[in-house]
């Protein structure tokens, strides 16, 4: 008998599990495609509310053509997440690229295919833009990202919009910018663009962040400038805690925070680029138990994946909800740990399981975003593989 709740509903397939290589990513496109809607739903009822997905959270092509079936933009932080989108189909007139360091292959490559806008971060960059794309007669359409100066409720290494982080242009300096982008030719101000961190919970960051916006527009109008479109960025956060019982964000609080906080003017658009709220709950790490070792003090639960697959917990000591999918025993307690040769490979400590043996399944859960997109190869290992539901039920 099987524990799981996602089990119990068959989520989980056991039997083709068993006949897989370990570890890989399991992806439910059910909880996806459940996902996808509840944005649609919610975002639908703002006008003006455009949604794109940022491709770093996950650019498994199956995941990226779901998410461009829903209608979704991409937002790309390179040029090869442009390439991934552009492949699994979404067109180049939804696409936003932003990013610190652009090299010219990729303004290029932008320029090429006349994607939607660049997220413009320096004025450096500016300048390379502008003259790249008058070598092919063409006019950019940018928007500068802001670096807003506003805290979030977050892991200090996920938060973007202090003053002390690389990201974005200073905002003293945000009317220069713009008087600076129209006195060149090839390029053509439509917006600002904002992104404060990651994994926020806390809807007062995204009110906070409203609030400097508000005031930047008037400072802006002061000179007689309206920009056509706002970029909020993403950072909505997850319950990794609770998957199988909050297995979608609150997107209804998160669109309305900005429906009710941001006063956007007559014809403004306001854009999102969501992306782990997208794709974090629906992905599994499925791994296997190696071993069992008793130590001095507590058990370890040795298992096949390594922070070669999945490297959040040693990068940021994030949490990730561990179930043992092969076992109804009673609960025993234990440290969750890869095989790589460092001590940072552990999953989890002190965590409780159903009492676990050699050859048992282990779910990762709330691993779809950041997961199979990071892994590395450091110990000659090969990257996981990624399974759809769609081709397993």
């Amino acid at each position: 008998m099987l524990k799981s709740h996602y089990m119990t509903k068959g989520k989980f397939p056991i039997d083709r599990f068993l006949q897989l290589r370990t570890p890989f990513y399991y992806y439910d496109m059910e909880l996806l495609r459940a996902t996808l809607e509840a944005i649609r739903l919610e975002a639908s009822r703002h006008e003006g509310f455009c949604v794109h997905y940022a491709v770093k959270a996950n650019a498994n092509p199956k995941v990226l053509r779901a998410i461009r079936q829903a209608g979704l933009g991409a937002d790309c932080v390179s040029g090869g997440e442009i390439e991934a989108s552009l492949r699994a189909g979404f067109p180049a007139s939804k696409i936003v690229y932003a990013g610190v360091g652009k090299s010219d292959w990729e303004i290029n490559l932008g320029l090429d295919h006349d994607i939607f806008c660049f997220n413009v971060e320096s004025i450096p960059e500016l300048e390379v833009i502008n003259e790249l794309a008058a070598t092919k007669g063409q006019v950019a359409r940018v928007a500068f990202r802001l670096n807003p100066n506003v805290g979030a409720h977050t892991h200090a290494n996920i938060t973007t919009g202090l003053a002390e982080n690389k990201f974005g242009i200073a905002m003293r300096d945000m009317e220069m910018v713009i008087a600076r982008a129209a006195q060149m030719k090839n390029v053509k101000c439509v917006g600002l663009h904002f992104h404060i961190g990651s994994q926020i919970l806390d809807m007062g960051d995204f009110q906070a962040l409203c609030n400097r916006i508000n005031d930047l527009q008037l400072q802006l109008e002061r000179h007689h400038i309206i920009l056509e479109h706002i970029n909020v960025g993403g950072g909505l956060g997850v319950d990794y805690q609770h998957p199988n019982r909050v297995p979608l964000p609150d997107f209804k609080a998160y669109f309305d925070t900005y429906a009710r906080q941001l006063k956007l003017r007559p014809g403004q658009t306001l854009h999102f680029e969501l992306g782990r709220a997208v794709v974090a709950q629906m992905g599994s790490l499925i791994t296997r138990t190696l071993y069992i070792k008793e130590g001095a003090v507590k058990k370890f639960c040795i298992v096949d994946a390594g922070f070669t697959d999945l490297i959040r917990p040693a990068l940021y000591q994030a949490y990730h909800k561990i179930e043992n999918i092969s076992s109804d025993e009673a609960l025993d307690t234990y440290d969750v740990v890869g095989p790589i040769c460092e001590s940072t490979d552990v999953f989890a400590k002190q965590t409780d399981l159903n009492r676990t043996h050699r050859g048992d399944l282990i779910a990762i859960r709330s691993a779809g975003a950041y997961g199979e997109i990071m892994a590395s190869c450091y110990n000659c290992r090969p990257l996981p593989h990624g399974y759809t539901s769609d081709e397993l039920l």
